[in-house]
């Protein structure tokens, strides 16, 4: 099998296109339309909806995207259900949605700090939104990347790379992996001549290398 050190310094962009094409093997058939829906999904439709479509947008949409196990969604989904209770309201869950759509889209920190507010999302639940709306700018991070680049040979970052918590990352930790990503999708295009390559597109190739 292809390792994902052999992906990360190919100059052939079969091999990232087949790489890529690899992702969707590992998608269950219970989530393949959302996957679908969610590579032409449209920001702006989503910045238009009211705090009521807001919530049923992440809790049957998002949330059932990102946390595929049964137990991680009842769980996750408890904590973003308190917008209907007493202790919260979805006008609260509404201005994060303004917050997240007014961002300065370069500032990944507070990018994350933000998505981070709405309840139920840590760093990983967070950049995994922002890497759904804003695919360009943004890269899911979780173990299955950290595990991927800790395969690749000379990565500047190797060293803040070994020292994350992969089963807790933090914001910081976040930062210098989407930044990872961004700088690579930069240089496939660069490489490619193309405008193909996002963020996004990379945290797909390294959520099934080695796998």
């Amino acid at each position: 099998m292809i390792t994902t050190n052999d992906i990360w310094n190919s100059n052939n962009e079969d091999v990232w296109q087949q790489a890529l094409k690899r992702y969707w093997s590992f998608v269950k058939p219970t989530h393949l339309a959302i996957e679908e829906e969610f590579e032409t999904i449209k920001p702006q439709e989503l910045q238009k909806m009211n705090p009521m479509q807001w919530f049923d947008f992440l809790l049957t949409k998002y949330f059932f995207w990102k946390y595929t196990a049964p137990n991680r969604y009842k769980t996750t989904t408890s904590q973003l259900k308190r917008y209907l209770g007493p202790d919260d309201t979805l006008d609260n869950l509404f201005k994060i949605k303004e917050k997240i759509f007014n961002l300065n889209k370069e500032d990944i920190a507070t990018g994350l700090k933000t998505a981070c507010e709405i309840r139920g999302l840590g760093p990983p639940g967070a950049s995994g939104l922002l890497a759904v709306l804003f695919p360009s700018h943004f890269a899911t991070v979780d173990q299955f990347a950290v595990k991927a680049l800790l395969e690749v040979n000379g990565l500047h970052e190797g060293v803040a790379l070994s020292l994350m918590n992969q089963d807790q990352i933090k914001i910081k930790d976040g930062v210098v992996l989407i930044n990872i990503m961004k700088e690579k999708a930069k240089k496939l295009n660069m490489k490619f001549k193309t405008s193909y390559w996002t963020p996004r597109k990379v945290d797909m190739v390294l959520w099934v290398s080695g796998r």
